[in-house]
């Protein structure tokens, strides 16, 4: 059978499960025909791990250490997902940044948030680090391409390099992301751009807060991100 939830006790790869049958995620344009004609300017060439030459090099740079197994296809960090195949640019760890802007303090805090354009949710305006770029790098050019406003010239805290659990990941792809806080005393103009529908500033004393904002606004909160803005609550608590 195609599994697509995995019970807990299943997930190591250290427990066998001769019958796992992972479900194939990989859109038209990451097969193998589709890159024999055209790769994607944001994904590698390599229709499947074996043909990914620098496991040892992805391995050593891994925000979160992975392994590699006999075949050579790297194994997800958190074991099995229910899926198999590539949505993502790479094979392996794709890393990410998630910048958050908080603005204000106590009662009148708040954080920016971005509507993504492929699922249309609330989230952080982070995204994907490019080739050769460093995290700090592409936390303020992710955050300048999707909201306009440009934090070159701040120090943010960082706050954990961490698997993301995105609607995208599988057995043999995932993304990691560095997340840091970036603190303003008041809010800034922004203007939704790049990857993003629309960009706002919502009232952000906790985690329930601002989830009773999205609702009531229509929307919905980015499931994946609220362990990260669950990190950035609990750092400013100690700030506080």
């Amino acid at each position: 059978m195609t599994e697509t939830t995995v019970p807990a006790a299943l997930r190591p790869w250290s427990v066998g499960w001769p019958e796992y049958t992972p479900k194939d995620i990989t859109p038209a344009e990451l097969r193998p025909s589709a890159l024999a004609s055209q790769v994607p300017d944001w994904a590698e060439a390599a229709p499947t791990p074996a043909h990914v030459t620098d496991w040892a090099q992805r391995q050593a740079a891994a925000l979160v250490p992975f392994e590699v197994d006999v075949w050579g296809w790297p194994l997800h960090p958190q074991g099995r997902t229910g899926r198999t195949g590539r949505n993502l640019g790479r094979w392996g760890e794709n890393a990410a940044a998630d910048p958050i802007v908080v603005a204000g303090t106590g009662e009148h805090r708040q954080v920016l948030l971005i509507t993504r354009d492929d699922i249309g949710v609330e989230a952080i305006p982070g995204g994907m680090v490019d080739p050769g770029e460093t995290a700090p790098a592409a936390l303020v050019r992710e955050l300048r391409e999707e909201t306009g406003v440009d934090l070159a010239d701040h120090q943010p805290v960082i706050l954990g390099r961490d698997i993301v659990d995105d609607w995208r990941q599988s057995d043999h792809a995932w993304v990691a992301s560095t997340s840091a806080l970036y603190l303003l005393p008041a809010t800034v103009p922004a203007v939704a751009a790049d990857d993003a529908l629309d960009a706002n500033w919502w009232p952000f004393g906790s985690l329930d807060e601002l989830d009773a904002a999205v609702t009531f606004a229509g929307r919905t909160l980015y499931a994946a991100h609220r362990p990260l803005l669950q990190r950035a609550l609990d750092q400013l608590a100690d700030r506080d």
